[in-house]
């Protein structure tokens, strides 16, 4: 990493989060009381913050927070749909019960004066971790070096990465897109470039390629942690779609054994993945599906359907649970689960403290990008909806 790059990624992180040392030690020994204390202790004391801040304050909740967070949510959803929603409220506190990248597209879409809280700063993303801007800024270098021009290639990002990703995107004339419009972003982009390179899950972007007739050969990964991100000039060329080699810590666990075991033991199961499960298991379900088109397949199918579901185990356990008393069966594609072990740092504990700290007139851990990656972000956000 060059020294004006680390110097920039420095910056971005260090204006995102407007909190000083000394503020800094004294909320971190408050958090500390809170954590101390059993789950359900915090219940009456959340309700009570939430009753004194009113209409000042909108609680989201993305689908894979844990049953003690997602309660107390206002809007449940994913998380451009809950950014979204944030910013056509009269609110002026967002406190985003998700990851860093949600609370951060939050804030690019808020509206001036509305302040993002992220109830635990740990809550992180590590398919967002895994394209770090300098990291992209490099690769685009080298694919400009190795002969590829700017009208050739563009840079696509998933919802799911940071606000200087988005950024980088927005300013070299791509856009961001989310599971449910992948498709559409690809055929904008091949409207408009020969080449795309997607950030930063490789699942989706080839998932997303192959649906569209793109065969596997016209798709190559791009390891940051290679030379040339391990492919030959002649790779590159032949290459239709460049894929960052990033994935989601939770879908990428579900395996194309899975889906055999469960058909064998449920002939009738239909088996519905997120489309960023491996390309091999992807192959093998029935449908896929972001979180929102998972939830309404279940939802409009009729009484006795059986499901397996290949996605975070909150989500799953809530829709078997919800969808029980209407006669439909719903599992997890994995016997031994999995879940979205950044999603469950944020505890009851964070979301009282986060809360309590309000009322008194304090804002901890607020999340603010600055404002030239904002502008960025915003405009690849903004192309989205072109498509």
């Amino acid at each position: 990493m060059s020294g004006l790059k680390a110097e920039k990624e420095l910056s971005i992180l260090a204006e995102e989060v407007l909190t000083t040392p000394a503020e800094a030690v004294q909320e971190v020994c408050s958090l500390d009381n809170y954590l101390a204390q059993p789950d359900h202790t915090m219940n009456a004391r959340i309700a009570a913050a939430r009753e004194k801040l009113g209409k000042t304050t909108v609680l989201l909740g993305h689908h894979y927070q844990r049953d003690e967070v997602i309660r107390f949510a206002d809007y449940t959803g994913d998380s451009y749909k809950l950014s979204k929603i944030a910013a056509e409220t009269e609110a002026k506190y967002i406190v985003f019960c998700g990851v860093h990248f949600m609370a951060e597209s939050a804030d690019v879409l808020g509206r001036d004066g509305q302040q993002v809280i992220l109830p635990d700063l740990n809550a992180g993303c590590s398919m967002a971790d895994m394209a770090e801007i300098s990291q992209v800024e490099d690769c685009w270098d080298s694919l400009l070096a190795a002969g590829l021009k700017p009208g050739e290639i563009l840079p696509l990002t998933y919802m799911n990465s940071t606000a200087a990703i988005k950024a980088f995107c927005g300013e070299r004339g791509g856009l961001v897109c989310t599971s449910s419009n992948a498709g559409r972003a690809f055929e904008w982009a091949f409207a408009r470039a020969e080449k795309i390179l997607f950030l930063p899950d490789q699942h989706l972007g080839r998932n997303t390629a192959y649906a569209m007739g793109i065969p596997l050969n016209e798709m190559a990964v791009w390891d940051p942690y290679q030379i040339n991100g391990g492919l030959t000039p002649e790779r590159l060329r032949k290459a239709k779609v460049i894929l960052w080699k990033g994935h989601c810590s939770v879908h990428q666990r579900f395996l194309p054994e899975h889906v055999d075991k469960v058909r064998a033991k449920y002939p009738e199961i239909q088996v519905v993945v997120h489309p960023e499960c491996r390309w091999e298991v992807c192959q093998k379900a029935d449908a896929l599906g972001s979180t929102e088109r998972i939830i309404k397949l279940v939802s409009d199918a009729p009484e006795g359907s059986m499901f397996a579901i290949g996605t975070e185990i909150h989500l799953v356990n809530r829709l078997a649970k919800e969808f029980a008393p209407k006669g439909k069966k719903i599992i997890t594609l994995d016997d031994t689960g999995c879940l979205c072990t950044t999603m469950y740092r944020i505890s009851p504990q964070h979301l009282a403290w986060a809360l309590e700290n309000l009322v008194e007139g304090r804002v901890v851990n607020q999340i603010k990008v600055r404002d030239d990656v904002k502008h960025w972000a915003r405009v690849a956000l903004d192309r989205m909806l072109e498509v």
